[in-house]
């Protein structure tokens, strides 16, 4: 019984851990909230009667590329918005999960380019390795809802997901 015991302790201990390029343990920074009940899935009905925040989506193109910093033109106020969660209500609805890329970092503002919604609304990602989550407007793109989706620079940074990997979201609707 006790060996059984151990190995779960210290995987359960190192899951905690992570290394950041450099080889240094990064500063905790905040506790990663207890998960939400799943919200019911979302209908065709849900997803048009939800209108995008523009305010969401309002930032000025950026002058030049160099650094993701330097390409996140959004203001500490939008993303303080993005990053406030929301208790599940009524009008939060399950839309799936997709994996995401980085879309085009041009593109200012909180999005999400994806086949799970077939009109512009507005939404929620949720990182599940981190539970970190930003709202987002949700853009229609061609494809199976099992395809993948494009995210915004801010809003990939904001949830702490890899600018360079592909990273599994949570996607809901959110009024």
């Amino acid at each position: 019984m006790t060996r059984m015991i151990f190995p779960a302790i210290a995987l359960l201990s190192l899951g905690g851990c992570a290394l950041q390029n450099d080889g240094t343990v990064p500063p905790v920074t905040g506790t990663v909230p207890p998960p939400a009940a799943a919200p019911a899935e979302a209908t065709a009905a849900d997803i048009a009667a939800i209108k995008p925040d523009a305010t969401l989506t309002a930032a000025p193109k950026p002058a030049a590329a160099g650094t993701a910093e330097s390409l996140d033109t959004t203001s500490a106020a939008q993303r303080a918005k993005a990053a406030q969660p929301t208790q599940p209500d009524e009008t939060s609805k399950r839309l799936g999960s997709t994996v995401v890329s980085l879309g085009s970092p041009t593109e200012p503002g909180f999005w999400l380019k994806t086949p799970l919604v077939d009109r512009e609304t507005s939404g929620r990602v949720t990182n599940p390795a981190n539970g970190k989550s930003s709202a987002v407007t949700l853009i229609p793109i061609d494809g199976p809802a099992t395809g993948g989706s494009r995210m915004s620079l801010p809003a990939l940074r904001l949830i702490d997901a890899s600018l360079t990997d592909l990273t599994e979201v949570d996607v809901t609707l959110e009024g």
